[in-house]
């Protein structure tokens, strides 16, 4: 592993103890010396917070940026995925759980911002993505990379769970260019007994990264008897029409059992059917559906 300070100004330190609080993403961990926060990629040592896993990544690879999945930004080119490890969510249903909360670092593959910029205008890429795992975790390395990569004409992409802290958020918007961030459900009890989280953050930042005038795309991952009904996915769909634009587009996608949810079946496909008829009654002008 590479291990490299956190700036200053994205961590706080205790004056009365070695406590410091990280302020990287909307958990803002109190973290104890020689503890980690939630994503146990940041460590409080001797008072001070540092990045355990710099410059590590699970996977690297050119795709399509219709994977991501963003169908409106650069469609038909090619995106170089960087995937890292951790995650500031504890989803009990996660797709990539085993590069998220479940990780060996020693199947990590070390690589800097210089030989990710080459690779992707090697493979022609006309962009690169930060995916698979929640990316605002490794913002410093993201960060140094991403404006490496701008200066080669490449775009940035991030691939989110949107729960950004405000000092994060403002960082991240000066150097992404597209964002397709998974909105999990319109339920606070889901968010925070499924997935850890608070839904009202990511609402707002839902909200700023769509006022900064960022190409904006959104996932609902849609479970059988956790957010499945006809009135969430209103919420959902009144949300984006009228709080964000009837121009972002939105995809549903299908789950299957995995992870912690090995007792749920996969998505009923009428669901996610209906899910799209409702939007596109709501105005949607983009509506996709994945995993089906």
């Amino acid at each position: 592993m590479s291990i490299m300070l956190v700036n200053n100004d994205l961590y706080k330190k205790s004056s009365k103890t070695q406590k410091v609080r990280c302020e990287i993403c909307a958990n803002y961990c109190k973290i104890a010396d020689g503890n980690f926060g939630v994503c146990r990629q940041h460590k409080n040592i001797n008072g001070e917070l540092f990045d355990m896993s710099y410059g590590l990544v699970s996977s690297l690879s050119p795709d399509p940026v219709e994977k991501k999945p963003l169908n409106h930004f650069l469609p038909g080119t090619f995106t170089y995925s960087i995937g890292g490890f951790g995650c500031n969510m504890t989803c009990r249903h996660c797709q990539n759980y085993t590069i998220s909360q479940e990780y060996d670092y020693s199947r990590g593959i070390k690589v800097t911002p210089e030989a990710i910029v080459e690779n992707a205008l090697k493979y022609s890429c006309k962009s690169i993505a930060w995916t698979y795992n929640e990316p605002t975790i490794h913002l410093p390395f993201s960060k140094a990379t991403s404006l490496l990569a701008r200066r080669n004409d490449l775009k940035v992409i991030y691939v989110s769970n949107g729960y950004y802290s405000d000092k994060s958020l403002e960082e991240v918007l000066t150097f992404v260019d597209a964002f397709n961030i998974d909105l999990k459900g319109m339920s606070q009890d889901f968010y925070k007994k499924v997935c850890g989280a608070d839904l009202s953050v990511v609402l707002d930042n839902l909200k700023r990264i769509y006022d900064e005038g960022k190409h904006l795309e959104i996932t609902n991952l849609i479970i059988n008897d956790y957010n499945d009904s006809i009135d969430e996915i209103t919420q959902l769909c009144d949300f984006v029409v009228n709080e964000l634009g009837p121009e972002v587009p939105l995809h549903f996608s299908r789950a299957f059992p995995y992870y912690k949810m090995n007792d749920i079946s996969p998505t009923e496909p009428e669901i996610l059917f209906k899910a799209r008829q409702i939007a596109i009654e709501k105005g949607i002008k983009h509506v996709h559906l994945g995993n089906i």
